[in-house]
């Protein structure tokens, strides 16, 4: 049955820039005018520029959730493209940019990724879109590297110039002799670099020639050339991240080293306006290091940047939220979107929103931005506030952005409701941070079940070894009640192993000691804050800042590891009751350890892991939620006592608490909780946050 994903309009304006886009075949793009501009610009003439942004749209080319085969209005390219419809009737001049994270993301980009990759003559669903709306230009996510470089060389048809590395199913020869299908508009960035050649993969910056309209003293418009350069950035620890990919292939330079070398070069071309596409967060509490996660904000401190858009964090910038991250951090006006007096945007994740910098120039011997008068704002998918008793409601899907993947979309329905196996209980994260197990056991089961079988087969040499194995709640809530994993209980199907396992990750093995398994557990502990016992105001238990992603559980087979989180006590310091097969656990003993390849390499620099430096014993071919498919499928009915409930941690008791410890969850779950096993945990608030649309819980850390 087709699900229903709205009312379909009328081709939107979107739509008639299909044609708009030519590709860029150097440094200077060259958008031809219909009208040639005037050959010279009186001093005194105005010019308005909307620069809109997307950043993290992970493949989401409809407002559609496929692992709960489900509409969701809140997001979905096919409702930006409404935005940037809208944005261009309100501007006469307009640029458009993606930020990266881009194709990887849903059961839809695995599925044309994995699956059935696309081929060589073929265009990704979402870069079918993003043509269709005219994009100027784009840089790369840490995601976008998740499928190999092969992959990507072939989607961008971008000849990378490294040995080996062909263009994916083309199968073409690293010259790059056949064209691929792409989406017409140039990819940038600066910093991820050949490791043979030292030079970017991507080109560094681009030049877009364009002819806007512009204001002369007397108050005539008049049509104008405008030279615009755009520069784009990667985080760094897309090599700890991807290593697999990556290793021997590329390295990363630095955030403002590569802005510091670049920059100059775009203004000495000519550039009277440099965008800087920046797929990293804004972190300004932190030292400046070249190799940081989230140092987009630094490019701030660059001379010759005029606009900058990051991204990476999945959260909102401007935000007059005082609870908001960006808060108090040095040179950030939260209020007017400024860092260093540099307009930025970042505007969350899944297009949910779009960033519009609107800039002002005045002409006098060349264009220059007059910062005064500067207009940074996010426009959000939603258009009214949501509270308990009024539904949210949403800007009206692009008709032609919906119809141009259809295809894909069933194909991608089809696929994920292959059914593997059936559940006797719900699988859920909802209160996974509170101690539930329901939806991570299974998954830890399965690596451990994996990597039994290898040894036996592969390395005998390790049978002695105990195997721990680490899972996180991927979908912890960070984006709302829709982003929780929840499996219903009853068939399981594809789609429901991917929300189990929400990312193409591969399963890799590593060894460590006792006293590494312990720092393991007290990196985890971080995301919870520290409660002090005699507050009597209500404290929040969990630490936002910290992703969930980074929360492993470890389990051993038949429960043999447990220990206890006290979170009274500092960070690093927290653990306690920790035992394997019912002694204290030994430091200097060996463990086994599965997890995945983004943890193996270093990523979130968990002790002994952090820059790639752990003992990987083992790297497999097979992608982690492959090995949880294959597991459901050898044990295709699934009960709750044996599959749900092996709790390793529990919160460490606390004697006395003067005031309630509350985290937030979606509304009316309660009795989920005490299903699985969480018995200490009541409502503390059930009326919706307007924010976030969560409930407030409290969790008695006296039980």
């Amino acid at each position: 049955m087709k699900p229903n994903l709205g009312k379909l309009f009328a081709l939107s304006a979107s739509a008639a820039l299909l044609a708009s886009l030519a590709a860029c075949g150097g440094d200077n793009d060259d958008d031809t005018p219909d009208t040639p501009p005037q050959a010279g610009v009186p001093a005194g003439s105005t010019l308005d520029v909307a620069i809109l942004g997307t950043t993290d749209l992970h493949a989401n080319v409809l407002g559609y959730d496929y692992y709960k085969l489900a509409e969701d209005k809140s997001y979905g390219v096919d409702r930006t493209a409404t935005l940037i419809a809208n944005a261009r009737k309100q501007n006469a001049n307009t640029l458009l940019f993606d930020n990266g994270d881009t194709i990887q993301g849903t059961a839809l980009s695995d599925y044309q990724a994995l699956v059935k990759p696309v081929q060589c003559s073929d265009m990704l669903a979402i870069y079918k879109q993003m043509k269709l709306l005219a994009y100027d230009a784009a840089t790369l996510g840490n995601h976008e590297f998740n499928y190999g470089l092969p992959f990507l060389s072939q989607i961008t048809d971008t000849n990378f110039g490294l040995a080996g590395i062909g263009k994916g199913t083309a199968q073409t020869n690293p010259a790059g002799a056949k064209d691929c299908a792409a989406p017409g508009f140039p990819f940038v960035s600066a910093n991820v670099v050949s490791a043979a050649s030292k030079q970017p993969i991507f080109k560094p910056w681009v030049l877009l020639n364009k002819t806007f309209k512009a204001t002369d003293p007397n108050g005539k418009q008049i049509e104008v050339a405008l030279k615009v350069g755009v520069i784009g950035f990667a985080s760094p620890p897309i090599l700890q991240w991807d290593k697999a990919n990556l290793e021997g292939h590329v390295e990363v330079a630095g955030w403002k080293e590569s802005a510091q070398r670049y920059v100059p070069e775009m203004r000495a071309a000519g550039a009277d306006l440099v965008v800087a596409l920046a797929h990293g967060g804004i972190d300004m509490l932190s030292a400046y290091s070249p190799a940081m996660e989230n140092g987009a904000g630094y490019l701030s401190q660059v001379p010759g940047i005029d606009a900058l858009i990051t991204g990476h964090q999945h959260l909102l910038f401007p935000d007059t939220n005082a609870k908001s991250q960006f808060a108090g951090q040095p040179g950030i006006d939260l209020e007017k979107g400024l860092i260093n007096g540099v307009p930025t945007v970042q505007a969350g994740q899944w297009g949910n929103n779009l960033g519009q910098i609107t800039l002002k120039l005045a002409y006098d011997k060349g264009w220059q931005v007059q910062k005064d008068a500067t207009r940074v704002q996010r426009i959000s998918t939603r258009l009214t506030a949501q509270n308990g008793a009024t539904p949210a409601t949403y800007v009206e899907p692009d008709a032609a952005a919906q119809q141009l993947v259809q295809a894909e979309h069933a194909a991608t329905i089809a696929y994920v409701k292959t059914p593997i196996g059936q559940s006797r209980f719900d699988m859920a994260t909802y209160y996974a941070l509170a101690g539930d197990v329901s939806a991570l056991q299974i998954v830890n089961m399965a690596q451990i079940d994996y990597l039994t079988d290898y040894i036996a087969k592969n390395k005998p040499s390790y049978a002695a070894l105990p195997i721990l194995s680490a899972a996180a709640p991927f979908k912890g809530g960070r984006n709302g009640p829709g982003d929780f994993t929840y499996v219903k209980q009853g068939n399981i199907a594809i789609n429901n192993a991917a929300d189990l396992y929400l990312y193409p990750n591969t399963l890799q093995v590593v060894r460590v000691s006792g006293d590494i398994v312990r720092q393991w557990l007290e990196k985890t502990a971080e995301q919870f804050k520290q409660i002090d016992p005699g507050q009597v105001a209500p404290q929040d238990l969990v630490d936002t800042g910290f992703p969930t992603f980074n929360f492993d559980v470890l389990y051993a087979a038949g429960n043999a590891l447990r220990y206890e989180i006290d979170v009274t006590r500092p960070k690093g310091t927290r653990i306690t009751q920790l035992t394997y097969q019912g002694a204290p656990l030994d430091p200097a003993a060996q463990f086994l350890v599965v997890t995945n390849n983004y943890r193996a390499s270093g990523g979130g620099d968990f002790p002994g892991l952090a820059g790639g430096k752990g003992d990987i014993v083992l790297q497999a071919p097979d992608a982690s939620r492959d090995v949880l498919i294959s597991y459901i499928r050898k044990h295709p009915d699934l009960d709750l006592a044996t599959y749900g409930l092996d709790r390793s941690w529990r919160f460490a008791r606390v004697g006395v608490l003067a005031g309630p410890v509350v985290f937030s969850s979606v509304p009316g779950t309660l009795a989920m909780a005490a299903a699985h096993g969480v018995d200490n945990v009541t409502v503390h608030d059930a009326t919706p946050d307007p924010v976030t649309q969560l409930s407030r819980y409290a969790v008695d850390l006296s039980r």
